[in-house]
């Protein structure tokens, strides 16, 4: 069986492991996690350290795992001389990713051993943009954020970083007309209307599975090859 669930925003480690059990995940199913794992909530760096730990598990960048990266420079040394030093571009990257929630992260790095920020750096750093899965129902195309100016002629691979992670599809956009369905989050369901708030949005080209962790809603985990959702 294969898994998906976006945007947990340092959701609490314990309920999200729950919830997996409450979808009866086993060793023989795969999970695809389509990032912003960190930030916002405390528990965004216990959640990679999980995740790393999963063979069965793989994490796709989501726009605040690109933050972090853009900020590698402080990996070398996090402490309040070391930020209180930044400028120029530096500053600029590191000013952006606070404003975008990211201070529980730094908080939760401090006081790690230097060899573990060098392997969630690594891990984070190949994380893929895309991937592509199939069920015996469906195909499907997952990405963080949606396909920015789509094409249906346009290859996976020439789409920019921006356009994986930075995009926010509008209602009625429309992508595959084949039967391939495209599963993303980044854009909280509740955008497109409060009724949607805390559950998943599906259209008949996109599944947007960002249900609200980062508005105070609860992550939803979907099993794509019966389209069951299951909620914490």
């Amino acid at each position: 069986m294969i898994y998906v669930i976006s945007d947990l925003h340092g959701y609490p480690l314990e309920e999200v492991t729950e919830l997996f059990k409450k979808a009866g995940f086993s060793a023989s199913d795969h999970c695809f996690v389509l990032g912003d794992v960190i930030d916002r909530g405390s528990d965004g760096i216990r959640l990679l350290r999980y995740f790393m730990r999963q063979p069965n598990v793989t994490l796709l960048r989501g726009n605040h795992e690109d933050m972090m990266l853009n900020s590698g420079f402080l990996f070398l040394e996090i402490t309040d001389d070391s930020i209180n030093s930044l400028t120029g571009r530096k500053l600029g990257a590191y000013s952006n990713w606070m404003m975008n929630g990211g201070l529980p992260t730094i908080d939760a790095l401090r006081g790690t051993r230097d060899r573990e920020i060098k392997y969630i750096y690594e891990y984070i750093s190949e994380a893929p943009l895309f991937e592509t899965v199939s069920t015996d129902n469906c195909d499907f195309v997952l990405t963080h954020s949606g396909l920015g100016n789509f094409r249906k002629d346009k290859r996976l691979s020439e789409y920019t970083e921006r356009e994986l992670l930075w995009t926010r599809p509008s209602i009625d956009t429309e992508y595959f007309d084949n039967g391939i369905i495209t599963v993303f989050g980044h854009t909280p369901t509740s955008v497109y209307g409060e009724k949607y708030a805390g559950r998943i949005l599906r259209t008949d080209t996109w599944i947007n599975i960002d249900a609200g962790v980062a508005r105070g809603c609860s992550p939803v985990l979907l099993r794509l090859d019966d389209m069951k959702e299951f909620y914490v």
